[in-house]
C-alpha cells in the first residue's frame, strides 16, 4: 500500500470532519497512528514513521561508557490491599452523572450495591453505565467528571462489605 502527501492530506481532511477519535493505518513502509479527544480544541496528533528498526545506540562510538539507564518510573501510589479497583473496561469519556446538572451516581463515603451504577463511559456516542462488581464504600474517586480514560484505568475504589 502507498499513500502519498496529497492522499494523506485528503485522509486527514476527511477524518477531521468526522467523528472519529482514533486511526491506525498501516503499510509496508509506513505506519499512520491519528488520536484526538473531540471535546478539547486541540488539533489531531499525526506519527508517519517506517518500520520499527533498532533504536540507535545511546553512547558516543568513542567514549566506551555504557550507555546511561532510563530513569526508573514513578514510584507507584500505596494502595490498600483492602479496596477494590473498578477499572476502565474501553477506552471513553469518564462522567459521574446520567447528565449534566443531575446528582452524580456516586460520592466519596457512598454505600453501594453489586449491579449498581457508579458512573458512565461515553464511547463512539454511546454512553455506557459502569455497575459496582461488589457491594461496600466508595472510598475514592480517580477521575475528574468529563476525563478521557484509557481501558484499564482505575476510576473509583471501593472497600467491600
Amino acid at each position: 500500500m502507498q499513500l502519498d502527501h496529497d492522499q494523506l492530506r485528503e485522509l486527514l481532511a476527511l477524518l477531521g470532519d468526522s467523528d472519529i477519535q482514533e486511526l491506525r493505518l498501516e503499510g509496508d513502509d509506513f505506519r499512520l497512528e491519528v488520536r484526538r479527544n473531540l471535546p478539547s480544541a486541540a488539533p489531531a496528533t499525526v506519527f508517519l514513521e517506517p518500520p520499527a528498526a533498532p533504536p540507535p545506540p545511546a553512547a558516543s562510538a568513542g567514549s566506551g561508557a555504557p550507555p546511561s539507564p532510563s530513569p526508573p518510573p514513578p514510584p507507584a501510589a500505596s494502595v490498600r490491599s483492602d479496596l477494590q479497583a473498578l477499572t476502565a473496561p474501553m477506552v471513553g469519556t469518564f462522567y459521574r452523572s446520567s447528565a449534566p446538572g443531575e446528582a452524580p451516581f456516586v460520592q466519596v463515603g457512598s454505600r453501594i450495591t453489586a449491579g449498581q451504577p457508579v458512573c458512565i463511559l461515553e464511547a463512539m456516542k454511546l454512553m455506557n453505565e459502569l455497575e459496582s462488581e461488589v457491594s461496600g464504600e466508595v472510598v475514592e474517586i480517580l477521575v475528574e467528571n468529563g476525563t478521557p480514560v484509557e481501558f484499564g484505568q482505575v476510576l473509583m475504589r471501593i472497600k467491600p462489605a
